[in-house]
């Protein structure tokens, strides 16, 4: 049994520049599991790999080792590396969860027959509220009744902070497995979510009521980073990257008071949690952060896949429900949402973000109808701005 050891669902850019690193870092074995074979095989044969970090003076490179991987479709591998693991962690984005639950489920039972009452951790680092009673429910329905899921799996809750940029196609072909990421590099996990003593790791920020800090990234990270592309491509579409919108003084103003004005809130819902003054400087290090111009983010990355980021608990709806409780205003936030139905962004390519082209379909039938349908708003709007573009102003 080896104790050091992490299996990772996911090589995808947040697994190897965040989760995988972390843990390497930490004295880790990391075992990715990937439904991308090429880029298993690659792992397998370099039993390592580079990030670039995109420092606002300078790159810096930091190579990750003592790494490996599996294909996700070798069953029973992944099973028993699952069994055997000292920690598993999990990112693949909702798509692929169908995927790596079953097999999740299936290491339990062989862990339990191997190694008794030795629970799993699993780090969630998907970017979803909740997460911990979702996988909760799910692994019990695959497991036999009765199983005691809360006694053998520690659903460790997480707040992704990291981002890590789109890469090119130049940047891809160069080295398949190396993966662009910005400096920061804290991993808030849930400090209760542990069935195990929590892994020691300077990089690992143990939080007590971590739905704080997930709403925490979500109202102001993930808001901040939509305001400042929805109202920024509405205003300047012919600006590409995320540091030249924030270069405008009034999209850079503009983002700042609506994340402000999602941070009273945060407040609101978490008072004992957070101070004005504590997410006041969040906002500014965000922002000094979004304007990073070495991590070539693009507006379209941010800004694309509208079903969900203007979805009933994503990044805008989600601080607009919650003032709508509190009796709080969300006026600001709301201008950012109606901007977000009007983002047309393309790729390097010069193409939609596949699902979007659907959405702007819908669009055609009016702001008010996204806002119901999509949002579950019961909104309206008086007028509404131009779905194909138009400046938005301030709110």
């Amino acid at each position: 049994m080896t104790r050091k050891k992490m299996v990772l669902f996911g090589a995808g850019k947040i697994g190897r520049s965040f989760i995988g690193q972390v843990f390497s870092r930490s004295g880790y074995e990391v075992i990715f599991v990937d439904i991308n074979r090429q880029l298993i095989d690659r792992l397998n044969e370099s039993r390592q790999y580079k990030i670039i970090i995109k420092g606002p003076e300078a790159d810096e490179i930091i190579w990750i080792s003592n790494v490996r991987g599996i294909h996700l479709h070798d069953s029973e591998q992944v099973i028993a590396a699952l069994a055997d693991a000292s920690i598993a962690g999990i990112s693949v984005g909702q798509q692929g969860l169908p995927a790596a639950l079953p097999l999740i489920a299936q290491s339990l039972l062989l862990r339990k027959q191997k190694h008794g009452e030795w629970p799993l951790d699993l780090i969630i680092a998907e970017n979803m509220r909740n997460a911990d009673q979702y996988f909760a429910a799910e692994l019990a329905n695959l497991l036999p009744p009765g199983y005691p899921v809360s006694q053998f799996v520690g659903l460790v809750e997480t707040s992704i902070g990291k981002m890590v940029p789109i890469m090119t196609e130049k940047d891809v072909k160069e080295d398949p497995l190396q993966v662009f990421a910005e400096p920061y590099n804290t991993l808030i996990v849930a400090r209760n979510g542990f069935k195990n003593p929590i892994p020691d790791s300077s990089f690992l920020a143990p939080k007590q009521n971590i739905k704080a800090w997930v709403d925490r990234k979500l109202f102001i990270h993930n808001l901040g980073h939509a305001t400042a592309a929805y109202l920024g491509y509405s205003n300047f579409p012919e600006d590409r990257y995320m540091h030249q919108l924030l270069d405008h003084p009034d999209i850079l103003e503009e983002t700042r008071r609506t994340m402000q004005q999602s941070a009273d809130i945060l407040l609101g819902l978490y008072p004992e949690e957070f101070t004005r003054l504590q997410l006041e400087e969040h906002i500014d290090d965000l922002l000094s952060r979004f304007r990073n111009k070495a991590l070539g983010d693009t507006i379209f990355r941010v800004g694309c896949d509208l079903y969900r980021k203007l979805g009933p608990e994503d990044r805008l709806v989600a601080p607009i429900r919650a003032a709508q409780k509190l009796n709080k205003p969300y006026n600001l936030i709301l201008n950012a949402l109606v901007a977000g139905i009007s983002f047309r962004a393309k790729d390097e390519n010069g193409n939609y973000y596949p699902a979007d082209q659907k959405f702007f379909a819908e669009s055609e039938n009016g702001v008010n109808y996204i806002l119901k349908t999509v949002c579950k708003l019961d909104i309206r709007m008086d007028c509404c701005l131009p779905l194909a573009g138009g400046k938005v102003k301030p709110g």
